[in-house]
């Protein structure tokens, strides 16, 4: 018999729309300040599971993964900041965040961005005229990409948008929206910057 709904690996499947079972989130919003390293990575590995459906995950969640830095104590210092940034990441899932499942026969968009902490990007599909999110993806600079210049960041969030979503635009014809005008350089082959043109 077909169902409506389905429940599937911590998500809830219906009529291509794919969201966090309740349940799950529920377990999310009982999180407390944790006191050590080892709390720390737990609750990371439990929000994580969800990081597709929230937009800058890793800006969001930069306080709570730099106390698990190496060299820094096992007892932890729960901040304001770390405090801020579970209660946002609660707050995001609560208010029922929905993810399309994208027809892979329709056009597909990436829009991409970075500052000068993280790259991010957003998978996008239209339906009905507007625009929905099918899946979102973000991580922190490493310190040697932070001393890039603007265009390198800008240019590699479009790599790592693209190594994000391969699985749904390898191969395919995509839009890529990014809005630092001097990326066009790059289309007409006039950088001459080589990590630029790699």
């Amino acid at each position: 018999m077909g169902h409506s709904l389905i429940e599937f690996l911590g998500h809830s499947v219906s009529n291509g729309t794919l969201a966090p079972i309740a349940s799950h989130v529920s377990k999310v919003l009982q999180l407390k300040a944790p006191s050590t390293k080892k709390q720390v990575r737990s609750l990371m590995g439990l929000i994580s599971y969800y990081r597709a459906f929230i937009p800058k995950f890793s800006s969001i969640t930069s306080p709570l993964t730099d106390l698990l830095r190496k060299g820094n104590p096992e007892k932890i210092i729960w901040t304001s900041e770390c405090e801020k940034s579970l209660q946002h990441i609660q707050k995001i899932l609560t208010e029922d965040p929905i993810l399309i499942i994208p027809n892979l026969n329709d056009q597909l968009i990436v829009r991409t961005d970075a500052s000068d902490y993280g790259i991010g990007a957003v998978l996008l599909q239209e339906r009905h005229g507007v625009l929905i999110p099918c899946r979102f993806a973000s991580r922190k600079l490493l310190p040697r990409e932070k001393n890039y210049s603007a265009i390198e960041r800008e240019a590699l969030s479009i790599v790592f948008a693209v190594s994000q979503f391969y699985k749904f635009i390898g191969l395919k014809h995509f839009v890529l929206q990014n809005d630092h005008k001097p990326l066009l350089f790059l289309k007409k082959g006039r950088a001459r910057n080589s990590r630029l043109m790699r």
